[in-house]
């Protein structure tokens, strides 16, 4: 991304956790994270955007070879091992959105039951991978 620093929403109170996804394309990266999964821009500066979706906030980097941050070599899929819970404010608008995109779905819409002591709690959710392999839970 070669746009100079970019304020488009201003961000009004920083989240205290904000993942920061390293990405091979980030202009495709934001196509699919505003244009289908419904996040918006807040800023960006080369090479990055601050993104969010209601109280969530989200980083993307473009892969850089002399990033300063790999812990190891990047390779497809990247995030194994971790999923992002994602509270949107309509799962069935974002779900008819990616099928009509024909997004791939990874683990189809359904109703989960989690307990927390002897109380249940019930949520619609169903997960995509971002373009690089991220694995994405969306809940209602």
């Amino acid at each position: 991304m070669t746009e100079p620093n970019t304020s488009h929403v201003p961000v009004t109170e920083w989240a205290a956790l904000v993942p920061e996804l390293d990405v091979s394309d980030l202009a495709r990266s934001l196509d699919v994270y505003t244009r289908l999964f419904g996040f918006t821009v807040n800023y960006t500066r080369p090479g990055f955007a601050y993104l969010s979706l209601g109280r969530i906030q989200w980083m993307l980097s473009q892969i850089r070879p002399e990033g300063s941050w790999q812990t190891g070599p990047l390779e497809p899929p990247l995030g194994r091992g971790i999923n992002f819970q994602i509270q949107v404010p309509d799962i069935d608008a974002l779900h008819r959105r990616l099928e009509a995109d024909a997004y791939p779905i990874f683990v189809p819409m359904k109703t989960s039951v989690y307990l927390e002591g002897d109380t249940e709690h019930q949520q619609r959710e169903f997960l995509v991978q971002d373009p690089d392999g991220y694995l994405l839970r969306f809940t209602d």
